[in-house]
C-alpha cells in the first residue's frame, strides 16, 4: 500500500460513498408510543378530522354571534340559558335564536351556535338569564372540525424523524402503530495491541477502549443499534476473520484505528477483502482525522475510523450519523441545536480543509463567549471538557478572536 493518500472534502467523500448504498430502508411495524427518534417508512395521512366535532376553547356560553352584536357593559345583550353541555358527551338541544347554552373548555359546541363567550364577559341574572356585556364574531373562542387537521390532509411525511409532538398528534388521530425504518445494525470492532477492555487494569503501554462506546453512543442518537464484538489484535488474520463475521451480522461495520497509511495499516486490505468495490476514500480533507477510510461491501457501508479518541468521535459525527439516517430513508438529519458566540482566541487553519475544534462556552460581560478547548486528539477530555465543536470552513486561513462564531452543540 502507498504510504500517501489522496485526500477529499468531506462532500466529495459522501457522493463517493452514498453512490454505492441502497436508497430503500427496510420496514418494521412499532407501537407510536414506541416510535420516539424513529424515522416514518412512509408518508402518513390524517384517517379523520382533528378536531372531530367544533368545540369550545374557553370557558363561556355558546351562542349565536348576532345574538351578542352591539353588546357592552352598559347596553348589554340578554340571552336565555337554555342548558349545560356535557363533558365528553354532544348535547342533547341546539340553539335558537337569543338563547345561549354553559360550555366548558374542550365541550362540544351545540347546533345552532357558532361563537362562545367568555365567562369573563358575562354575568348571570338569574337561573335562566344571562347578561353579555361584549360582543363575540363568528368562531370567536372556537375551533371547527378540522381545524387542526383534515381527514386525508398529509400529517407526516417519509423520511421524518419523529419528535415528542409528533407522537402526540398521531396517537390523537388514533394511530397506535406506525410503519417506521428498521433500526440499522452497526458492528463496531475495536483494533490494536495496545487495547484493552474498559474494566481491565492497564499495564505499561497499555489503553483502555474509548471508541467502542462514544461511537456506540452517537450510532444509538442517530438511530442505530450498535454491536460491539471486541478488541482484535494487530493481525491481519484475526482482523480479516473477525471484519467478515461483523459484517455478516451487521448493516454497516466501523473499524475503529489502523487507518492511518504506514507498514502496520491493514484497515483497506482487509476492507478490500470484503466485496466490491471496497475502499472507495482513503483520507478526508479534515482535521482532525485526515487518514479516515470510507468502503462499500456486499451493499453495506464500512468506516475506518481514526484511533485517536477525538478523531474518532468527530468522524462518526460528520460521516457515520448522517449515512445512518440515510439508511432510514431520512436524506436530510435533524438539525444540531447551535448557537452563536464571540471567539476568544486566535485560530490558525490550514486552507482546503475543515477545521473542527471542541470549544466551551462561557457567560461574561451579558455575552456568550467561545472557549477552545486546546488539545491533541488523543485526549478524550478535551471533548468531555467542551460543550461543542467550532466547524472552521476549508476556504478559511484561521479565525481571529472577537470574531462571531456558530458553535454545534453536543
Amino acid at each position: 500500500m502507498s504510504e500517501f493518500f489522496t485526500v477529499l472534502p468531506p462532500a466529495d467523500a459522501f457522493a463517493k460513498l452514498w453512490a454505492h448504498l441502497p436508497t430503500t430502508p427496510r420496514a418494521e411495524t412499532i407501537s407510536t408510543t414506541e416510535a420516539l427518534g424513529r424515522v416514518t417508512f412512509e408518508a402518513i395521512a390524517s384517517p379523520e378530522s382533528l378536531p372531530a366535532f367544533p368545540r369550545s376553547t374557553m370557558d363561556g356560553y355558546a351562542v349565536r354571534a348576532t345574538d351578542t352584536f352591539g353588546a357592552s357593559a352598559t347596553l348589554p345583550a340578554y340571552l336565555n340559558l337554555i342548558g349545560e353541555v356535557p363533558m365528553g358527551a354532544a348535547p342533547t338541544f341546539e340553539l335558537c335564536p337569543t338563547q345561549c347554552a354553559l360550555v366548558h373548555t374542550g365541550g362540544m359546541i351545540p347546533t345552532g351556535a357558532n361563537a362562545v363567550a367568555q365567562i369573563e364577559n358575562t354575568q348571570k341574572v338569574s337561573e335562566q338569564e344571562i347578561e353579555i356585556i361584549k360582543a363575540v364574531g363568528v368562531g370567536e373562542n372556537t375551533v371547527n372540525v378540522g381545524e387542526d387537521v383534515a381527514q386525508g390532509e398529509l400529517v407526516l411525511p417519509a423520511g421524518h424523524v419523529l419528535r415528542a409532538q409528533d407522537l402526540g398528534g398521531l396517537l390523537g388521530l388514533g394511530l397506535t402503530t406506525l410503519n417506521v425504518a428498521a433500526r440499522p445494525r452497526v458492528a463496531l470492532l475495536a483494533t490494536g495491541d495496545e487495547v484493552v477492555p474498559p474494566d481491565s487494569h492497564t499495564g505499561p503501554g497499555q489503553i483502555r477502549d474509548i471508541n467502542s462506546y462514544t461511537v456506540s453512543g452517537l450510532i444509538e442518537r442517530a438511530g442505530g443499534l450498535p454491536i460491539r464484538h471486541g478488541i482484535i489484535r494487530d493481525d491481519f488474520d484475526a482482523l480479516r476473520e473477525a471484519a467478515q463475521t461483523a459484517l455478516a451480522q451487521a448493516d454497516v461495520l466501523i473499524l475503529s484505528a489502523g487507518s492511518s497509511v504506514s507498514v502496520r495499516d491493514m484497515t483497506a486490505e482487509v476492507i478490500n477483502g470484503l466485496g466490491q468495490p471496497g475502499t472507495l476514500v482513503h483520507g478526508v480533507a479534515v482535521k482532525p482525522g485526515k487518514p479516515t477510510i470510507l468502503a462499500v461491501a456486499q451493499g453495506k457501508p464500512i468506516f475506518g475510523l481514526p484511533g485517536n479518541p477525538v478523531s474518532a468521535f468527530i468522524i462518526a459525527d460528520l460521516f457515520v450519523t448522517p449515512t445512518l439516517y440515510r439508511l432510514q430513508g431520512c436524506a436530510t438529519p435533524p438539525r444540531r441545536p447551535s448557537v452563536s458566540a464571540t471567539l476568544t482566541h486566535n485560530l490558525p487553519s490550514a486552507p482546503g480543509r475543515e477545521d473542527y475544534v471542541p470549544v466551551r462556552l462561557i457567560e461574561k460581560d451579558n455575552a456568550l463567549w467561545a472557549e477552545p478547548v486546546f488539545g491533541k486528539s488523543n485526549l478524550i477530555y478535551t471533548l468531555v471538557r467542551a460543550d461543542g465543536l467550532l466547524r472552521i470552513p476549508p476556504d478559511a486561513n484561521g479565525l481571529s478572536a472577537g470574531e462571531r462564531v456558530e458553535i454545534r452543540l453536543f
